[in-house]
């Protein structure tokens, strides 16, 4: 049940179903999902050693504020970590790694980014799970469980950003191109230049998340 919890309240605060800054009321988030008080109390704690979510005796739990500093902080320990997983999976990765990074990718391309036309649509589940996999893959092959998962925290902390942002719908293209080209480079063994992409892409996406925020509090 404390797993069950922790997941369904990690997607809420991912996919921005909470406002920054805002005290989670534990029986609210119990009735919600349908869990005991417990395995709320616990998925919390879980998710404030992630960074998502914050305590104090004050106020007890509540969604973590924004600030353009930890932004910033964030997309350079992403690109840090993410950058030595890649380039150990570029030097170690086997045919395996190479197949499942091509797969991880198709499967994102070809799935829809929202869930209809409407410019106000939800982000689809889908494509969100494949996108994360497909970044997952790139680092599948470096020989740390470890890495691996300090990434998918950190792309989790990341997807808050993004989620709250509002991303523009206009950037789909552009973005899928930005992926292809990874992949394209991790597959060549170019490990410099799949390198570059990928903090390019983490610094463009973190780049348009901060305009927008700083356009919202305008």
């Amino acid at each position: 049940m404390t797993s069950l919890a922790y997941r369904l309240l990690r997607q809420d605060i991912i996919f921005a179903r909470y406002a920054p800054g805002e005290k989670l009321n534990i029986r609210a988030i119990c009735e919600r999902h349908n869990v005991g008080l417990s395995a709320a109390r616990e998925a919390l704690g879980r998710l404030a050693s992630e960074g998502l979510v914050t305590y104090s005796d004050q106020r007890g739990f509540a969604i973590a504020p924004l600030r353009d500093e930890t932004l910033d902080e964030l997309i350079r320990t992403r690109c840090w970590l993410n950058e030595t997983g890649l380039r150990e999976s570029i030097a170690h990765g086997d045919h395996l790694w190479e197949e499942q990074v091509v797969l991880s990718f198709h499967r994102m391309a070809r799935l829809p980014r929202y869930v209809s036309d409407d410019p106000d649509a939800d982000c689809n589940p889908a494509w969100e799970d494949a996108h994360r996999a497909f970044h997952t893959s790139l680092v599948a092959a470096c020989r740390s469980q470890w890495l691996i998962a300090y990434t998918e925290q950190l792309f989790d902390a990341a997807d808050y950003y993004r989620h709250l942002s509002r991303v523009s719908r206009t950037r789909r293209r552009i973005r899928t191109d930005e992926h292809e080209a990874i992949m394209k480079a991790a597959l060549a063994r170019s490990a410099d230049r799949a390198v570059n992409l990928l903090n390019d892409h983490f610094r463009r996406t973190a780049d348009m998340v901060r305009s927008r925020l700083v356009s919202a509090r305008a």
